[in-house]
C-alpha cells in the first residue's frame, strides 16, 4: 500500500530554532522525527529539507506529499503586519523544492486573502503547477465568512483547487479563536470549493487536562461532532487526519475509526513536522505495539502504522487524496 500525506508543511529558509516551544521539541523529538539535531540548530533550514526529502523518499508507504507554507498576516494594503520566522515559508521557497523534486511533491500555495493581488496569485501559482491552496486564517485574523472574500473561493472553484483549512486548537503559532471554529468552512462550501477540514476540528482547554486526554466521547468538543455530520452532508467536504497523533488528538481515533459512514471522506495526513509519540499518547493500545511502533524508524512509516491500528491498509482513507487532487498521482 502506499498513500499521499495531504498535509505537511515547509518550514521559512531563515528558520531559527530560538523559541522556547522549538527548543523543546528538537531536544526530545528531533532524532525521532529523522532530523541531525545538532545540524538543525547549525543549518536548520538544510537539515530539514534533508529530513523531509529523505522520509519521502525512504518511505515504504508515502508515495508524495502535499507540501505548503504559510503566507505572512497581512493588512489590506499589503503590508505585512507578522511574518513567523519558523512556520511562514513562503510560495517561491514551496515552488524551488516542487522543482528540485517534482516526483514527490505537490506544492498548495499559501495566500492570504487580505493581499490586493491574490486572485492574480492564484493565477499565477496554479500555472507554475500549484494544484492547492492552504489558509491559516485563524493566524491571519481572516474571518471567511465576510463577502469580501467571496471572489477568492470562486477563484479557487472555478480552476478546481481544493482548499485546505485549520480548523480547531492551534499552538505553533498566535491564533485568533473566532477564526479557528467550524463555520470557517461555510463560505467556500457554499461556493463549491472542494474544502479539507484539518485536524477534524478538534479543541482542547488547556486547563482540564483529564478531560482533554480522555477517551470519552462525552468529553470530545462538539465541533468535532459537528465535523462529522457536515462530512455526511457536503460533497465537496473532506478532513484529513493530520496531526491526530498528538496526545490531545489520539484520543478519538477508536470514535472515527467506528464511523464507516464518512471513511470515504478522510484523508491521510501527518501535518509534518509536527512532533508525535507513539508511546506515550491517549489511544487505547498496548504497550508493547506501542514500543514497537516506536522502533521504526521513518516517521511517515511510523505515522502509517500507528494509523493502521485504527484503519486497515484497505481502507479508503489512503486512497481518497485521488479524489482532491485534479492530477493524480
Amino acid at each position: 500500500m502506499q498513500t499521499v500525506d495531504i498535509h505537511a508543511h515547509l518550514l521559512s529558509s531563515t528558520v531559527r530554532f530560538d523559541r522556547l516551544y522549538d527548543r523543546i521539541a528538537i531536544r526530545m523529538f528531533g532524532t525521532t522525527m529523522g532530523f541531525d539535531v545538532q545540524e538543525l540548530f547549525n543549518n536548520p533550514y538544510e537539515a530539514y529539507i534533508n529530513a523531509l526529502i529523505g522520509g519521502i523518499r525512504n518511505s515504504r508507504y508515502l508515495e508524495k506529499s502535499v507540501l505548503f507554507g504559510v503566507d505572512a498576516c497581512v493588512d489590506d494594503k499589503g503590508g505585512v503586519l507578522h511574518k513567523d520566522l519558523t512556520v511562514c515559508a513562503t510560495n517561491d521557497e514551496v515552488l524551488r523544492l516542487y522543482e528540485a523534486h517534482p516526483d514527490i511533491i505537490i506544492p498548495f500555495f499559501s495566500i492570504n486573502p487580505m493581499r490586493p493581488d491574490a486572485l492574480d496569485l492564484i493565477d499565477c501559482y496554479s500555472e507554475l503547477g500549484f494544484q492547492g491552496a492552504k489558509f491559516l486564517q485563524n493566524y491571519w485574523n481572516v474571518n471567511t465568512k465576510e463577502q469580501r472574500y467571496r471572489d477568492y473561493f470562486e477563484k479557487l472553484k472555478a480552476k478546481n483547487l481544493p482548499l485546505i483549512v485549520h480548523i480547531g486548537s492551534e499552538s505553533s503559532v498566535h491564533s485568533y479563536r473566532a477564526c479557528e471554529c467550524i463555520s470557517m468552512l461555510h463560505h467556500p462550501l457554499e461556493v463549491g470549493v472542494t474544502v479539507i477540514a484539518a485536524h477534524m476540528a478538534l479543541s482542547y482547554a488547556p486547563f482540564k487536562i483529564w478531560q482533554a486526554l480522555s477517551r470519552h466521547p462525552k468529553y470530545f468538543n462538539t465541533e468535532y461532532f459537528t465535523l462529522l455530520e457536515m462530512l455526511a452532508e457536503h460533497d465537496n467536504l473532506y478532513a484529513d487526519l493530520s496531526a491526530l497523533l498528538t496526545p490531545v488528538r489520539a484520543k478519538v481515533l477508536r470514535h472515527l475509526s467506528e464511523q464507516e459512514h464518512i471513511h470515504h471522506k478522510l484523508l491521510f495526513g501527518t501535518d509534518y513536522p509536527v512532533p508525535f509519540s507513539t508511546v506515550f499518547n491517549s489511544y487505547d493500545m498496548a504497550y508493547k505495539r506501542r514500543f514497537e511502533l516506536a522502533n521504526i524508524a521513518n516517521p511517515f512509516d511510523r505515522y502509517v502504522e500507528t494509523m493502521c491500528e485504527y484503519f486497515p491498509k484497505e481502507s479508503a482513507i489512503f486512497s481518497n487524496y485521488t479524489k482532491v487532487l485534479a492530477q493524480q498521482t
